[in-house]
């Protein structure tokens, strides 16, 4: 029986490690074919209200590079260029529309009030700065325009440091990418382990979570009656 586990999970190890492999060669030619301004357009929805990952622009970028197809300076420009690009349209949208309309529309780009509310606290405890230190924040990143916006910080600041932080970001996520490009033989031979791991850590994900749900349906049971009624 448990040879009979061993193979199954090979057989299922190999499959995932081909089909990661499939989407990543994917996602690198997709970049390949849109080019330069491909990466700007890509970062510029990632950078708006629209929610779309730089992980899968910068890296496949950064392989490429690695591969000899890409160049190191047109790409950070075309994704710092993205980002900004992106940044200043939810700048102007909340400069021009305010709060209110973010609130009413948000909904439709799952935009969530919690997640505005948030990032308001965030930009107003640490001042403009956090226009660049939020770049580097998931979640925050996309959304930190917005208060940016909303208070009327000046533009030129603004921009200032919304690129530096930025480029700085796409920077780290092109720099992955070639590191991927120079590791591939480390990375396959490791990559049955590894997703051998990520299996065990989502099925433990899913235990515990089962467990918690168990635990909350048994806090929210009323509580077992005692004794007889009270009648009049």
């Amino acid at each position: 029986m448990l040879d009979w586990f061993r193979d199954k999970g090979t057989v299922i190890l190999e499959f995932l490690a081909t089909w990661t492999t499939v989407f990543c060669v994917w996602l690198a030619n997709t970049v390949l074919t849109l080019g330069y301004p491909g990466i700007v357009f890509l970062m510029a929805v990632e950078s708006s209200l629209v929610p779309f990952p730089s992980e899968l622009v910068m890296p496949p970028a950064g392989y490429l590079i690695h591969e000899g197809q890409m160049s190191w300076l047109p790409v950070i420009l075309a994704g710092t260029a993205g980002s900004l690009l992106g940044a200043l349209f939810n700048y102007f949208l909340a400069l021009r529309f305010g709060r209110p309309f973010l609130l009413r529309f948000g909904k439709y780009v799952f935009l969530k009030p919690e997640h505005l509310e948030r990032t308001e606290r965030f930009f107003a405890s640490h001042g403009e700065i956090t226009t660049f230190v939020g770049r580097l924040i998931p979640v925050i990143r996309q959304l930190i325009s917005l208060p940016a916006g909303i208070s009327r910080m000046p533009l030129g600041r603004f921009c200032f440091f919304t690129t530096f932080g930025a480029a700085l970001w796409i920077t780290i996520l092109t720099v992955i990418g070639w590191l991927v490009g120079q590791n591939q033989d480390l990375l396959h031979e490791h990559m049955r382990n590894a997703t051998l791991w990520v299996i065990g850590g989502a099925g433990l994900v899913v235990i515990l979570y089962i467990k918690w749900k168990c635990s909350e349906v048994g806090r929210k049971a009323p509580p077992p009656e005692t004794g007889d009624s009270v009648q009049d």
